[in-house]
């Protein structure tokens, strides 16, 4: 999740550019391994899945020697912040450097200084009360300081506990309550995934029609569809689909989205000249079977300008010349 607001305002959310993947070990802070470089690709993305080896396997080396999912979340959690607060610290100081001159009574001023107040509380957070910032506790004036800094520890992070096949399909392992209790103490409300990437590599190799059938037979499914609506959870975004006669698209929105704006992702003409659009929802076409039923029974919308989109709708777009 974003940092948390204090007060009840219009949500603010974390802005970059979602995709990649984590691997950090210790050290990695003042550039040991994959080091700054790395740290430096995490910074611009929107959220983390942060991939946790639960599995024994003598074939597949551990860089610290064995397999401890808690010790291996603490060094991830400790270098992030680390790495967090050496970035923070320059840029207060270049902050100061620049506020020596300022004065009390321009608007430009005062700004500057709410913004070194903001990032000085941001130093604290994470070097003194030891917290990340996406579980403090912030204004909306205060979130948009954040935004700009691209903390490491304000992006949301979505846990993926990698088991082995067998502990996957029995849906036992010997660390799964640890990690669920490391994360409910250390970082509650982050969401868990079970998955087992051995099992989602032989499933991948399989036909859609063979994947079924054995996922019918171990008596569980991929992870990857639930994977997937985590990462779009912990983002704040949604999905709305268009359909023609040849083709489905889905097009990701920020939750709270209108509709014009929803149009506008597919092409700025849409917003610009933005009329209405016929909303129906998923499961009213599920339950009533084609568009037309739909509309029958009432169920095709046309909305205007303030229609908030819902998770799932499907749009079409009707614009002027």
């Amino acid at each position: 999740m974003p940092p948390k607001k204090a007060a009840a305002q219009e949500k603010k959310t974390l802005l970059g550019r979602p995709g990649n993947n984590l691997k950090i070990g210790i050290g990695a802070s003042t550039g040991a391994g994959l080091g700054n470089a790395f740290l430096s690709h995490v910074r611009a993305v929107d959220g983390i899945f942060q991939v946790v080896r639960a599995f024994d396997d003598a074939d597949v080396i551990h860089v610290e020697g064995d397999v401890n999912p808690i010790r291996d979340m603490e060094i991830i959690q400790t270098e992030l912040r680390l790495k967090d607060i050496e970035w923070v610290e320059k840029h207060l100081d270049n902050l100061k450097k620049g506020g020596r001159a300022l004065g009390n009574n321009s608007l430009a001023d005062k700004a500057k200084k709410e913004e070194i107040a903001t990032v000085e509380k941001v130093l604290k957070c994470v070097s003194v009360d030891n917290k990340d910032v996406r579980k403090a506790e912030w204004t909306n004036k205060e979130i948009d300081v954040v935004n700009g800094l691209q903390m490491l520890t304000a992006k949301p992070v979505t846990y993926l506990v990698n088991l082995s096949e067998k502990d996957y399909i029995r849906k036992k392992n010997k660390w799964l309550a640890k990690i669920k209790a490391w994360i409910d103490e250390k970082n509650p409300g982050d969401p868990l995934i079970p998955f087992s990437v051995a099992l989602e590599e032989r499933l991948a190799n399989l036909s859609d029609e063979e994947q079924a059938e054995e996922e019918k037979n171990i008596g569980t499914q991929s992870a990857l569809g639930k994977i997937t609506q985590a990462g779009y959870a912990s983002l704040d975004l949604i999905r709305y689909f268009t359909c023609g006669p040849v083709e489905v698209r889905a097009w990701t929105i920020r939750r709270g989205t209108k509709a014009p704006q929803a149009a506008g992702v597919i092409h700025s003409d849409f917003e610009n000249k933005f009329v209405c659009g016929e909303i129906m929802s998923y499961e009213d076409l599920k339950e009533h079977g084609s568009e037309t039923a739909v509309k029958a029974a009432g169920k095709l919308r046309q909305q205007g300008k303030p229609y908030e989109m819902v998770d799932g709708d499907i749009a079409y777009w009707k614009s002027g010349a």
